[in-house]
């Protein structure tokens, strides 16, 4: 898609975008049929055949919708309209657009492109489809075009993985996917096989990777500007391909969703590709622990006791409860070897924020009242929001063990997800900016591009919107 600021003398294809307010304004110079069609409602298209081409009178909704609901309206339309748009120059029609409602508008409508299995075959991403937006600049609409490519690119990358059956993304799958994209956008790429994770400690990872029939790939992947004074960002993603429950076994029903327990590494991985896109000035070290948790004769057990890699003894209560255990050596790691400003992990960890929230928001716990603010304030505005849960100490009583420093739940049947933020404050080594998200319910749910659950890309507009925009 290439954003062209110029007039069209002869149009095949028109987009022409009304809120209520411009549509009442308007109406009068159209033909008065359309009014018994179109009310500039939000989502509502009205298809209008006219001399020169085909017209879409696309409804925005009310006048002081925030910029996420055009983003909405965008991504309605390109899932909705594929078959009919044609890849031609493009007319927009909106004069009361400002710069960042139609860099909205054009986000949203290349995000709209994607589905299972993605190619880039919508009449958006071909080379000849040029929208025409006369009220910008040649260079804004350039910043624009960027941008909205680069957020597309980090999101659809985010649900392209999250969405692949457990068989096309195996761990080496997956570790060549990032090995190759580490050498595309110039990151440093480590890996520790589970020989060297046994040489550094890293026990609780370990303790998941166990049972796998694939080797461990502990992965760190470094993104380094050369800005000056430039805020350094560490992002944990929590990684397990395919979670069976391991010993501690998923009911059956529904565990065909598990592949999406590595929605917190896709999030990670789409904030990586826009930063790296957009040349952003920050630093960022990622770290994304990845394995599957299987059952096997060599899988870990209920009761076992795990040394974590900061030397915390862990006392297994349920193999289920995983994903804090390689978190907990993510952070630890992260924490003891690099000196970050800010520390945030992102998981799909508990099915406790699923029935607190559903697919509303995600579970927040922050140990900083500026990076806790910064998270609300950014998914409110992103649509991509958290809600403030305490990390109050009367939890940790619940975890502590008999035979180890810590168990890795709580024998309790509540507050569960509270109970993990808490097991995973004991791994930051008092790090004094760290969140943890847990976005069980709002990474995987219901979609418009899919029949069944699938892949939101939860977390990469608020990851990327909150390192951009970041003083």
């Amino acid at each position: 898609m290439k954003l062209v600021n110029k007039k069209i003398k002869n149009y095949t294809q028109i987009f022409q975008l009304f809120t209520e307010e411009e549509w009442s304004k308007t109406s009068k110079n159209f033909n008065k049929n359309i009014s018994a069609f179109f009310t500039g409602k939000k989502h509502e298209v009205f298809i209008n055949v006219q001399e020169e081409g085909i017209a879409y009178f696309i409804g925005l909704g009310k006048a002081d919708l925030p910029f996420f609901e055009i983003q909405q309206v965008a991504v309605k339309f390109s899932q909705a309209y594929k078959e009919k748009l044609s890849a031609v120059a493009t007319l927009i029609v909106a004069d009361f657009m400002t710069e960042k409602q139609f860099e909205e508008f054009v986000k949203g409508l290349l995000i709209g492109t994607y589905e299972y299995p993605f190619e880039k075959t919508h009449p958006f991403w071909n080379v000849k489809f040029e929208l025409h937006f006369e009220n910008l600049s040649q260079k804004k609409l350039d910043h624009i075009s960027q941008k909205a490519e680069a957020i597309s690119n980090g999101q659809i990358a985010c649900q392209e993985w999250l969405n692949k059956p457990a068989n096309l993304k195996k761990p080496d799958i997956f570790s060549l996917y990032l090995k190759n994209l580490a050498k595309k956008y110039e990151l440093k790429y480590t890996v520790f096989n589970r020989k060297k994770c046994e040489e550094l400690g890293l026990g609780a990872y370990l303790s998941v990777n166990q049972g796998s029939a694939y080797d461990a790939a502990f992965t760190i992947l470094e993104y380094k500007t050369n800005a000056k004074n430039a805020k350094t960002f560490g992002l944990v993603g929590k990684c397990v391909l395919f979670d069976t429950g391991g010993i501690s076994l998923k009911n059956p029903d529904n565990m065909h969703y598990m592949k999406s327990d590595m929605g917190g590494a896709t999030a990670v991985l789409g904030t990586l590709i826009y930063t790296a896109e957009m040349q952003l000035p920050v630093n960022i070290i990622a770290i994304l622990p990845i394995t599957d948790n299987a059952i096997s004769e060599k899988a870990f057990l209920p009761s076992d006791v795990i040394t974590a890699y900061n030397g915390k003894t862990i006392e297994v209560l349920n193999t289920d409860a995983e994903g804090r255990m390689i978190l907990a050596d993510g952070l630890s790691y992260m924490a003891k070897n690099f000196k970050t400003d800010f520390l945030i992990d992102l998981a799909t960890l508990t099915g406790s924020s699923v029935r607190m929230f559903g697919d509303t928001c995600g579970a927040m716990f922050s140990n900083n009242e500026e990076l806790k603010n910064l998270l609300i304030k950014t998914g409110d505005k992103t649509n991509q929001r958290l809600w403030n849960l305490p990390l109050w100490d009367v939890w940790k009583d619940d975890i502590r063990s008999d035979v180890a420093d810590i168990k890795n739940i709580s024998l309790k049947p509540i507050g569960d997800c509270i109970v993990a933020a808490k097991f995973l404050e004991q791994f930051i080594e008092e790090h004094p900016k760290w969140a943890h998200l847990d976005i069980a319910g709002v990474a995987f749910g219901n979609v418009g591009y899919a029949k069944e659950k699938a892949a939101t890309g939860f977390g990469v507009q608020l990851l990327a919107d909150l390192i951009e925009n970041y003083h």
